[in-house]
């Protein structure tokens, strides 16, 4: 089913497999001990114990034991259990969309009639709930109602390493504690975790099991995991009773209740290249704790023949995004080339016990190994620095993939072949450079973030990149579209024209923002049928656009008649499409990351800004939604709308977190004081109302105009109100004691929109007379009038600097203006309908409108392309 395929982000069942697999099998005798739990036993059975928390130091076998846990809960076949490892190495596993990712799906293996849940949601294309990068909104929706189904009984979740869940962890823990109170939740975490730690004490029904508190019954279990290990050598390694012995006793003696300890130690001794002999002296060098045996393996890699060879793979491993094959290994060091697969098991299998080899992926045999190498050994495995690590990577992964990728990779031929009917190769083609594909972009990204310069020649006219993107890019996408990862490219694109900040008038910065503009207009078509890169994509493009230029050549020849395309871009850079009616209102988060959107359609959506994706659908209100704001902190999100009501949300759940009442009409504006402790709404009652954010408590009602109040804006300093009416005036407000201390008059028709300046000094009025007006905020005089607009002007703003003013008109149109001057810069067309709102991204790189067609477009606020 397409759905659950795109669901999927790893198979926990296949996680708890591997991960016994790397630590040598589980071992009952090592867990049994919770069964037996006073604690352990009340969670069980007490249906008012909703949450199971251990934890525990690094290596006191936590993972180990959950996979216990979970094998004696599945032989309870009324229950549903779903579980996920979280893993830091690993960008996947590291998240909280991740987690909910893993849970739904394995819970939909047990039940698939939940499958109704997810195709709730995946039916409305435009959301792209789960390949969003900002999914949360969408998974917590579909879990929460999947976690309500009534058919859904004795249902238990576990999550290990929450402490390893490196994105939106706050909000999974939010999650977990508002989930019905018959979900029953076991979670993981290390000690030493404040965050974490915090939240969890606090919570109610929540049991604690530090496995510091019950040292006694810790080191029965390491006891027994050891005489289980010590067996194992002696059938392996032929000890007679003696050996046997003092083995024993020295790993009971030093393993400090830590069964990653005896682990490492275990595997040192179980080398075919030790002796028997010298059993006793190799123990006698392991010291007690973990640090210490990492420093003594450490040393040990250092005066190996192979100890070049391993500091490479260590450093590679050590700042990778994701664990690497044995194949993208190769691709990124050089000086292994010239070896075979199984010389290369033999090199890793050098490298300490740090690197364990499962399925040919190469992990880390613990965080804390990982930690080690990066907090305590930096300067043996990466002497000249991380950043020039990632440069490396950087540099080898441009040549890899410059050598390998090339048109139609998997030999499709027929350029309408869908993704889902792609069956991969074997050898893949891109087996060695999946890895270098997906992240060269990061790693150069992060080679300049820890550097004091840009390398000479990355990132220059005829550099590295620049060549690669001129010669590879369509092959870069095609290569993206055959391993599901398209928006990858969005963001990497998008990534690149940020760091070429700066670079104006450039050929390269021209071919990115180009190739960034190539990829969002048809990542959705490459993304379902990879050889419509050269089809398509190049075919729709403009004729002077610097991609169709540079690939003219990949056209295809069997089209003749090519249509009529527009010689250049125009300036939209993205149409995001989903309301079902007119979009009233836009705005930016603080951070420029996100959109959001107001529409008719009676919800709000929020937007990936970068890569266009719906990340969230807000529903509540009942009528038309006429206005949308961010908090100032981006946290929440505060609405307007028709049906009366103001609506707060968290931004990052999506969840209605307040309704203010009061008004007696329609909301038609919204705004957050600078602080973020107030917010104004305007109505159709011809009052402002100020209330208290965080309580919803109105504080003032301002009244004076003799109309509809369509928008309200605060000053910079949160001091001042200013208020445009349908009765033709803009009002000036005390913000504290509600008096009104101008009236702006000089419209010759009611007034739609007000924004101050940055600065704080003028304000701009929009109105249905068709100009604009710019105003002395402190004398209330009108400095300039601008007009050329052709209809009602709906919406002025400033951009950040102040310098320039942009408006949205009924006429389809949007106009920027000079605000020095006043003297008109560009208009920019595309849209089917009148524009309600504009705003700038607070870089003043990027302007955002919103039309009564349906759509957002954003814009490139810059250039004008």
């Amino acid at each position: 089913m397409r759905c659950l395929k795109h669901l999927y982000v790893t198979d926990p069942r296949a996680d708890k497999q591997r991960i016994q697999e790397t630590k040598g099998g589980l071992l009952k005798g090592s867990y049994c001990w919770i069964l037996k739990n006073d604690l352990f036993q009340r969670f069980r059975d007490d249906p008012q114990s909703r949450l199971l928390w251990i934890k525990g130091d690094p290596g006191k076998g936590k993972t180990m034991l959950l996979c216990g846990i979970i094998d004696e809960l599945e032989k309870e076949s009324a229950k549903r259990l779903s579980y996920f490892f979280c893993q830091a190495t690993e960008a996947q596993l590291s998240s909280a969309t991740g987690v909910l990712r893993g849970l739904i799906y394995h819970l939909i293996l047990q039940q698939p009639s939940l499958i109704s849940y997810v195709r709730a949601k995946y039916d409305i294309p435009e959301e792209k709930p789960f390949e969003s990068i900002n999914a949360w909104v969408s998974l917590t929706d579909i879990f929460m109602d999947m976690l309500n189904d009534p058919a859904l009984e004795d249902v238990v979740l576990i999550v290990d390493a929450l402490d390893e869940c490196k994105t939106k962890n706050s909000e999974l823990l939010d999650f977990i504690f508002k989930s019905p109170s018959r979900i029953k939740w076991i979670v993981s975490s290390r000690n030493h975790c404040p965050d974490i730690g915090h939240r969890l004490r606090n919570a109610t029904q929540t049991a604690k099991l530090c496995l510091e508190d019950i040292e006694s019954t810790i080191s029965e279990a390491v006891d027994g995991y050891i005489r289980h290990k010590v067996d194992q050598l002696t059938r392996e390694k032929n000890y007679d009773d003696k050996l046997r012995h003092a083995v024993q006793h020295y790993l009971m003696s030093h393993a400090n209740g830590t069964f990653l300890w005896v682990a490492l130690v275990c595997k040192e001794l179980a080398d075919p290249r030790v002796p028997r002999r010298h059993m006793l002296t190799k123990l006698a060098s392991f010291p007690a704790g973990l640090n210490q045996l990492y420093e003594r393996m450490m040393e040990h890699i250092i005066n190996s023949d192979d100890a070049d060879l391993c500091k490479q793979i260590l450093a590679i491993a050590s700042v990778v995004y994701s664990p690497v094959t044995l194949k993208e290994l190769i691709s990124l060091v050089e000086s292994l080339e010239e070896f075979d697969q199984d010389e290369l098991k033999e090199i890793i299998g050098s490298c300490g016990s740090f690197l364990t080899l499962q399925k040919g992926v190469i992990y880390f045999v613990h965080q804390s190994a990982k930690e080690y190498l990066l907090d305590k050994a930096s300067n043996q495995i990466v002497p000249s620095g991380t950043a020039h690590q990632h440069h490396t990577i950087f540099s080898r992964s441009l040549l890899v993939m410059s050598r390998s990728l090339r048109r139609d990779m998997y030999d499709l031929h027929h350029p309408g072949t869908s993704i889902d009917d792609i069956r991969q190769p074997e050898p893949n083609p891109l087996a060695s450079v999946r890895y270098s594909c997906l992240y060269w972009v990061d790693h150069l990204s992060a080679a300049i973030s820890d550097r004091t310069s840009i390398p000479i020649d990355d990132l220059q006219d005829d550099g590295t990149a620049h060549q690669f993107l001129s010669k590879k890019y369509l092959y870069w996408l095609e290569a993206l579209s055959l391993l599901g990862s398209i928006p990858k490219g969005v963001v990497a694109m998008t990534k690149l024209e940020t760091l070429l900040k700066g670079s104006e008038g450039t050929l390269l910065l021209d071919f990115v923002r180009d190739a960034r503009r190539f990829i969002l207009a048809h990542g959705r078509v490459i993304g379902n049928a990879p050889l419509q890169a050269y089809a398509s994509a190049l075919t729709f493009s403009p004729r002077r656009s610097v991609t169709r230029r540079l690939f003219k050549g990949e056209e295809p020849s069997w089209i003749v008649a090519k249509p009529t395309i527009a010689e250049d871009s125009d300036a939209c850079l993205e149409t995001l499409e989903g309301h079902d009616g007119g979009v009233n209102w836009v705005v930016f988060s603080p951070d420029g990351q996100r959109l959001a959107s107001a529409s008719r359609d009676k919800t709000l959506k929020v937007w990936n800004a970068t890569t266009g994706h719906c990340t969230a659908t807000l529903e509540g209100h009942h009528g038309w939604v006429h206005s949308v704001v961010f908090s100032p902190d981006g946290q929440r999100l505060a609405s307007a709308s028709r049906d009366g009501t103001v609506k707060i949300w968290d931004a990052m759940t999506g969840q209605c977190l307040e309704t203010l009442e009061g008004h007696g009409g329609g909301v038609n504006s919204v705004v957050f004081s600078p602080d973020g402790q107030r917010l104004a709404s305007a109505s159709h009652d011809g009052t402002v109302k100020i209330w208290n954010a965080t309580t919803g408590k109105c504080l003032a009602t301002l009244e004076g105009h003799h109309g509809w109040v369509h928008s309200v804006a605060f000053s910079p300093d949160g001091q001042r109100l200013a208020s445009a009416s349908r009765d033709g005036t803009v009002k000036i407000w005390n913000a504290t004691t509600g008096h009104c201390t101008a009236t702006l008059e000089g419209h010759g028709g009611e007034v739609h929109s007000v924004a101050f300046s940055p600065d704080g000094q003028r304000l701009a009025s929009a109105s249905r007379d068709g100009t604009v007006k710019i105003w002395n905020a402190t004398t209330g005089h009108c400095t300039a009038t601008l007009e050329g607009h052709h209809g009602w002007v709906h919406s002025v703003v400033f951009s950040p600097d102040g310098q320039r003013l942009v408006s949205a008109l009924r006429d389809r149109t949007v106009k920027m203006w000079d605000v020095g001057t006043g003297h008109y810069q560009v208009t920019l067309e595309a849209h089917g309908g009148g524009v309600r709102s504009v705003v700038f991204s607070p870089d003043g790189q990027r302007l955002a409108s919103a039309s009564h067609d349906g759509t957002v477009k954003i814009w490139n606020a810059t250039t004008g392309q």
